[in-house]
């Protein structure tokens, strides 16, 4: 995105990312509005105006549009991509801000913190499943050396299932693993199935390629390794040919 949005955290506030006190808001030229994970777009209230995202819920962060260089957007070469990233209409009729695609959320303090990317969040169980927030937990599981976290639409289910692809040193422990997801995340963010492989491919900017994981599934003839499927109290179990089935035809329990 060709336009600037800057945080700062001066003070060392743990994980935060920056900070703007409530008498500075007015000066700084970032807010984060409600946005809707399946739609990935802002949500508007009846008056058709974006809706301020509240203390401690995940909003995208915007940055507004002036005519001076603090507030400049100049955009992509492609004049249709950068049209994408301008809303109007946000706050007031006429203002414009464009999108950062960045999810964070700002505490009671004011301390914004970041969550993930827009497009890797998404929803299951009714619940935002941060891609971010729940890799972080996973790299810290027994014998986990690299988690990549990503949803994978299921039929018969509303969202999308939580799936990790996951790099591990020596013989892969399911229990130890399972008995780390369920201490540490929220049934809803706990990933239904897992991946095994022997490594993480990055783009040039070093980030997961996770569009290739995405469309594999969790189809053992399209990922070639190892599945497992997380079964209740069972914890992780290996997926089966008959569990697959089952899941697809809408007879499996997730």
């Amino acid at each position: 995105t060709e336009g600037n949005v800057s945080l700062f955290n001066f003070d060392g506030k743990q994980g935060a990312i920056g900070r703007v006190p409530g008498f500075l808001k007015s000066q700084i030229n970032i807010r984060l509005v409600e946005f809707d994970v399946e739609t990935e777009q802002p949500i508007r209230g009846p008056d058709g105006l974006c809706r301020p995202a509240r203390i401690g819920e995940v909003g995208e962060a915007i940055g507004l549009i002036g005519n001076d260089i603090r507030h400049d957007f100049s955009g992509y070469a492609d004049k249709a991509a950068s049209q994408k990233k301008i809303l109007t209409d946000v706050f007031k009729k006429g203002d414009r801000w464009f999108r950062t695609g960045d999810l964070m959320k700002q505490d009671g303090e004011g301390y914004f913190y970041f969550v993930d990317r827009m497009g890797d969040t998404f929803r299951w169980k009714g619940e935002n499943v941060s891609t971010s927030e729940v890799e972080q937990v996973l790299m810290d599981a027994p014998g986990v050396t690299e988690a990549i976290v990503y949803g994978v639409p299921v039929p018969a289910q509303d969202g999308k299932a939580g799936m990790a692809a996951l790099v591990v040193e020596g013989k892969f422990d399911a229990q130890a693993f399972s008995d780390h997801v369920e201490a540490k995340l929220p049934a809803y963010a706990q990933p239904v199935f897992l991946r095994l492989i022997k490594s993480a491919e990055t783009t040039g900017t070093f980030k997961y390629r996770k569009a290739d994981l995405v469309a594999d599934g969790f189809d053992p003839e399209k990922t070639g390794t190892s599945l497992y499927v997380r079964g209740g109290k069972a914890g992780y179990q290996k997926l089966t040919a008959a569990a697959r089935t089952a899941i697809l035809n809408g007879e499996g329990r997730i």
